[in-house]
């Protein structure tokens, strides 16, 4: 059983205690595609999964989910946590084990998904849940001084329901001088590159669980060539070391990475990185998007 670096009271201590300096954010991976982000003092945790739903529900299956490690921290002691970001429905992105506890922890908490599962996740989480915000593709919403601006995540193709509004995301996310993006469940979708680089990010977060027996996302050898592509400052993997089932090794992105010149950090669960607003530059500026607004549907 893998053992975070630092758990529960000690991991919600370090949290407390990291500086709120406007010109810095801290980072912490808390496994599979969880991301917990604080900047100017204020909380925001990507596809939480801290629960052992998945597990639970697969047992005694042909489609077993058995734990490698430990969770960093139950969610019902995450306070200061001010926004939830949910790339789609699935399990180990949308958690409403987890999400409802941290909502005891936070009364104040709001939750920003793709606007082809908001009613869903409002059915999910029920009259006790967090509000719910609504981003499609090209679009953004904005959450205090965040703003989230939908990528297309193709996984492996781009889904949209009925209405045209996105099913899956990815998203830049962009507050104070930073920019970063988060890639969801994707693969590398013709427009992706496009898409991105209209900004210049300062941290990427990329899958590298893809391989033979699930091609609907990145590998770590494709993780690390698009970070080359659209020119992050920093790269850090994530979606392994939770389930034994199809567990990645790091090695392919960490040697990737280096043979491309890419820079990147390989993070432990639980771990803290604390880094400025740096760019790289030869990426682009962004023009702006289009507010998102559920009136206006897209024609697809």
């Amino acid at each position: 059983m893998i053992e975070p670096v630092q758990k529960n009271d000690d991991f919600v201590k370090d949290f407390h205690d990291a500086d709120k300096v406007s010109g810095a954010i801290h980072v912490w991976w808390l496994g599979l595609s969880t991301i917990l982000i604080k900047w100017d003092g204020l909380g925001l945790l990507i596809d939480p999964y801290l629960s052992d739903s998945i597990s639970r529900e697969r047992a005694g299956t042909d489609n077993p989910a058995t734990r490698i490690s430990e969770p960093v921290v139950d969610p019902l002691k995450l306070d200061g946590i001010h926004i939830v970001l949910c790339s789609s429905a699935d399990p180990d992105r949308f958690d409403s084990e987890t999400i409802l506890p941290l909502r005891a922890a936070n009364p104040n908490l709001k939750v920003v998904v793709p606007a082809g599962i908001a009613a869903e996740a409002e059915r999910k989480l029920g009259a006790a849940g967090p509000a719910v915000l609504s981003v499609n593709a090209g679009t953004y919403t904005s959450v205090g001084p965040f703003s989230f601006h939908g990528i297309n995540a193709a996984c492996p193709k781009i889904r949209r329901d009925a209405d045209g509004n996105s099913l899956d995301l990815g998203y830049v996310l962009l507050f104070g001088q930073f920019s970063i993006y988060y890639s969801g469940k994707t693969i590398w979708h013709q427009n992706l590159i496009k898409e991105v680089r209209r900004w210049p990010l300062n941290l990427t977060f990329l899958p590298i669980n893809g391989g033979v027996e699930e091609s609907d996302t990145l590998n770590g050898f494709e993780a690390a060539a698009l970070s080359k592509a659209i020119s992050t400052s920093l790269v850090i993997p994530c979606h392994y070391d939770v389930f034994e089932e199809n567990n990645p090794s790091t090695e392919e992105f960490d040697v990737s990475c280096k043979r491309l010149a890419t820079r990147h950090r390989i993070m432990k669960l639980g771990q803290r990185m604390t880094m400025g607003p740096v760019t790289d530059p030869s990426a682009g500026k962004a023009p702006p998007s289009e507010e998102y607004n559920d009136d206006w549907k897209l024609g697809y």
